[in-house]
């Protein structure tokens, strides 16, 4: 665990803050939505870290899938990318789906640092498996917690998590008929791209009030 990980930064020339930000399971930090999420942010003054979890970096040099690996290999590989930081900028941790997870699941450990967690896609439950939530550490989460979702999102969609009793919620942004990846259908008349850009507004707004609360 001793080598460093490589980090793509995507930096802003004037940076407010930095966000370490962590890929889904599915796709490595390289996907269409990360590359673009991060060009976004660090447009509107965030220096943006992406890097690939440990099977994903294996994944890409065989150049065959693999399954993610279990929570606590995840959760390692992100401490280590935080502590590869300059902590000259506000911390702020967060990711697509199990990317989201993971951060949040690490803003329960490592407090100091963090100021804040954003998550895209939260993974609330397997698809049609609403009963296996993944919300039992939101307790224990001691830093603003920004949750920005597709109402129709297969891992919890707006009727069901609006639904949900939990100990602590997270702050909430819904993104107009997304789904998963915050994407619209064509009927909406909403584009992708229109969400995409709330969410990034969304997402640098949460981070400027905890930076200049």
């Amino acid at each position: 665990m001793s080598d460093k990980v490589v980090i793509e930064w995507h930096k802003s020339p004037n940076p407010l803050a930095q966000f370490v930000f962590a890929h889904g399971a599915g796709a490595g930090c390289d996907s269409d939505f990360m590359q673009d999420m991060a060009t976004k942010l660090a447009e509107q003054g965030i220096d943006v870290a992406l890097f690939d979890f440990e099977y994903m970096a294996t994944a890409k040099a065989q150049n065959k899938k693999r399954p993610p690996d279990r929570a606590p290999k995840l959760l390692a590989r992100y401490e280590q990318v935080l502590s590869q930081l300059d902590d000259a900028l506000p911390i702020f941790i967060g990711g697509k789906s199990m990317g989201g997870r993971m951060a949040s699941m690490l803003a329960c450990e490592t407090t100091a640092k963090v100021k804040g967690v954003i998550a895209f896609g939260y993974p609330f439950h397997p698809p049609g498996k609403p009963e296996k939530l993944r919300v039992e550490h939101f307790g224990d989460i001691s830093c603003p917690f920004l949750v920005l979702q597709g109402e129709r999102d297969t891992f919890g969609n707006k009727t069901e998590v609006s639904a949900l009793q939990l100990e602590a919620t997270p702050e909430y942004f819904w993104l107009p008929d997304g789904d998963h990846s915050l994407k619209p259908r064509k009927a909406s008349g909403l584009t992708e791209s229109q969400n995409r850009d709330a969410a990034a507004q969304k997402t640098v707004q949460f981070m400027r009030d905890i930076c200049h609360g």
